[in-house]
């Protein structure tokens, strides 16, 4: 199944996006304000879909969401996945952690509020952060919870695969050592088209590229990954509590901007576009963020 969360008619709807990639079917969710959320709770529990509430759409005709528009918890991400991304990245500000790149998986966070659809636009901070990177990302949801899951048994709690650019501010990232703030900034969580249930992608053999203004920057294979789907899941399960719909970013292959000579840092009117081999793409135009407004004090 592809599971999509869209705006029809004024409305959020959760639906199933036909074989044709050019339809999607409303379901008669109770509360769809959830997105895929509200399905993924269901058929966790083991009940039914529920059914169809109208005819198929054309998606050229809905506004896509993220497909869960505001995680219930903040995105696990992992960072330096990639043996050749490791590489790339052992000249740069990261050289004195490069020796301890495959001891453990590098976890960080991204706030949920952060998450935006395809063709949503991307703001660039360029009041605080001059240096915005992308980043194209498998990420994993989780179906079925669990604490201490174990690798060999932890492909079974994943429900489904999504897209994910995690767009970082690279200055911002190394100012404050730990990653949560440089990645966390508003529109910094591009998440879509839609989820492809598990059944239907082998999530450990599938292509990931990146495309910044049409110019191909990054290509792997999931098989590049340091640490595979099962490790990133018994990691982030040690002594923690995963639930479903639980979103984890599995990292980002070689070809960043911070990785070229000379670095190349997204600018106003830059067009991002992340595909993942069936799953579909993403695409996030980046424009500079208007003039901040002040908040209560």
């Amino acid at each position: 199944m592809r599971i999509a969360t869209f705006q029809h008619q004024g409305r959020r709807q959760v639906g199933l996006v036909d074989a044709d990639g050019q339809h999607v079917t409303p379901l008669a969710v109770d509360d769809p304000t959830s997105g895929a959320l509200c399905l993924i709770d269901r058929l966790v529990q083991g009940l039914p879909l529920p059914a169809a509430s109208g005819q198929a759409l054309p998606l050229a005709g809905v506004q896509l969401e993220a497909p869960i528009p505001r995680p219930r918890r903040n995105v696990w991400c992992v960072g330096r996945n990639y043996h050749a991304h490791a590489r790339e990245l052992r000249d740069t500000v990261f050289k004195d952690s490069a020796a301890n790149v495959q001891a453990w998986p590098i976890v960080f966070t991204k706030v949920p509020e952060c998450v935006v659809a395809t063709g949503t636009d991307v703001r660039l901070p360029h009041t605080v952060s001059t240096q915005i990177d992308y980043e194209a990302e498998l990420a994993v949801i989780i179906g079925r919870g669990g604490r201490n899951i174990a690798r060999a048994n932890a492909m079974s709690h994943v429900f489904g695969y999504t897209i994910v650019n995690d767009v970082t501010a690279r200055d911002v990232q190394m100012r404050h050592q730990q990653w949560d703030l440089g990645k966390s900034f508003d529109t910094f969580c591009p998440m879509g088209p839609w989820i492809v249930t598990a059944d239907e992608l082998d999530g450990q053999r599938t292509r990931v590229q990146c495309f910044v203004n049409g110019d191909k920057r990054q290509d792997a294979n999931t098989e590049d990954l340091i640490f595979d789907l099962p490790t990133l899941i018994e990691t982030c399960s040690r002594g923690i509590t995963l639930l479903p719909g639980d979103v984890i970013a599995t990292g980002t292959p070689a070809g960043v901007g911070m990785g070229l000579n000379p670095p190349v840092w997204l600018r106003h009117g830059d067009v991002v576009r992340v595909q993942i081999d069936g799953i579909g793409a993403i695409e996030n135009r980046f424009v500079d963020d208007p003039a901040p407004q002040g908040g209560a004090g």
